[in-house]
């Protein structure tokens, strides 16, 4: 037994593991129930499968081919971003969506369709894969794309890892002319500030988002800085980008360094440096406008031994009004993060069934993990996002109910056919008890 947990920390469980070296190998269909498992960054439980095995894709993180002029990639599962933008990046090539870290595997970027600051323009990360070679439990073996099993591969893109384990994967570059991208900040003050700046960049720009305040009130409620950025062809001479953390969060901090003053402290003090300090143009490496928390090793750390809940939604443009409401509801309780990204989704489908992203305004923050106080305010926000037609992200969640889970994903039952038999997860028995319809 070793132990395998969700970057949230939540829960804290040992499990049974195996980890194939290469990609011939059988799955184990005496086990219980399979689940893939990548490099652990999804913040809940669809990553676990406390009951069962998961299959650890870390080892199958081999190059097969790349051809340059195209910008088609394949590479194994189990390699992650860091290790595919070692090698793109100096030959002008870039990830066609990438989320706030590098340290997530290819097969789990697929599982979780994942986004990034350009979904307006480019969509989520399914968008961009050619194909991909799925393994079920019986031994046999697909390779699914828009064109062939086109079935599965809708239902594999964003399908929690449960239709099978994907061996393999091709991808669609995006062609770069440096490591830099020019960024466009500003400061802003309250959501109709933010809806301007968001409508303008989306016109202009392939990548924005922004940082929020969701620990303050009065005049300074919903105040924030938007990033608006573009690759550039800037020749500043690239630093090498280390593929680890340069520091590290060393112990986990205790209870009482987090808390609503700490919070509010911090959000006044990094919105008074940076809309001083970084408005206007800038010219940065991918790295920090991509991963700015990669820098620090274990962050997670900073929330304590006993974790935290993100909790990441989107609702529709038109329910502006309950976007509102939420984050009222987030700064009254005082138990907002220091980090909450702000940002919209655009129109480009994606054609996973059960992908996250839709048309809709979407926010991520954290919650230090208070126990009940917290899990009351989420299952209030829960409701909110409901009555809002909105949806919360499965990657991100620990929570979730059979309800909201049905509300939040309409192709539901169209997915359920493809799921392998042997394939299961903590995150799905905690939302597939039951059927509220029967």
């Amino acid at each position: 037994m070793k132990k395998y947990r969700s970057w949230a920390y939540i829960p804290d469980k040992k499990q049974k593991a195996v980890r194939p070296t290469w990609p011939d190998f059988e799955l184990d269909s005496a086990s219980e129930s399979l689940l893939p498992y990548g490099n652990g960054r999804s913040y809940g439980d669809s990553c676990l499968n406390v009951e069962g095995t998961v299959v650890d894709s870390r080892s199958l993180n081999r190059f097969i081919d790349f051809n340059e002029e195209t910008g088609i990639l394949k590479c194994e599962a189990g390699i992650t971003f860091s290790d595919i933008l070692s090698v793109i990046v100096p030959k002008n090539w870039f990830l066609p969506v990438t989320p706030g870290t590098k340290f997530v595997t290819l097969g789990g970027a697929i599982a979780n369709d994942v986004h990034g600051k350009n979904h307006h323009a480019d969509g989520t990360f399914g968008k961009h894969v050619v194909r991909f070679e799925l393994m079920r439990s019986n031994g046999e073996k697909l390779i699914c794309s828009a064109d062939e099993n086109e079935d599965f591969y809708n239902a594999t893109i964003g399908g929690l890892g449960l239709t099978g384990f994907i061996n393999w994967a091709e991808i669609q570059l995006l062609k770069i002319e440096s490591p830099f991208i020019k960024v466009e900040t500003t400061a802003f003050h309250g959501m109709d500030e933010f809806y301007k700046l968001s409508e303008s960049a989306n016109k202009e720009h392939r990548y924005s988002v922004a940082w929020i305040d969701c620990a303050s009130a009065g005049k300074n409620f919903a105040r924030g800085l938007f990033m608006a950025g573009d690759h550039t062809s800037y020749d500043k001479p690239a630093k090498a980008v280390q593929a680890e953390p340069k520091l590290s969060v060393p112990v986990n901090f205790p209870k009482m360094a987090l808390n609503r003053y700490s919070v509010k402290a911090f959000n006044t003090l990094y919105f008074n440096k940076n809309s001083l300090m970084s408005s206007g143009t800038s010219y940065q490496h991918y790295d920090s406008y991509f991963y700015p928390l990669d820098g620090l090793g274990d962050w997670n750390r900073i929330y304590g031994k006993d974790g935290f809940y993100q909790y990441q939604f989107v609702v529709p443009f038109s329910e502006k009004a309950i976007m509102e409401k939420i984050i009222n509801k987030i700064v009254e309780s005082g138990l907002g993060s220091f980090l909450a990204v702000l940002k919209e989704f655009g129109e480009v489908a994606s054609p996973g069934m059960l992908s996250f992203p839709r048309p809709g305004i979407c926010l991520a923050l954290d919650f230090a993990n208070r126990g009940k106080v917290t899990l009351k305010l989420a299952e209030e926000l829960d409701k909110l996002v409901m009555e809002a037609g909105g949806a919360v992200y499965p990657a991100k969640d620990i929570r979730m109910s059979t309800e909201a889970f049905q509300s939040y994903f309409p192709k539901l039952e169209e997915f359920k056919p493809f799921i392998d038999p042997k394939f299961s997860s903590d995150f799905w028995k905690r939302v597939n008890k039951r059927d509220i319809n029967e």
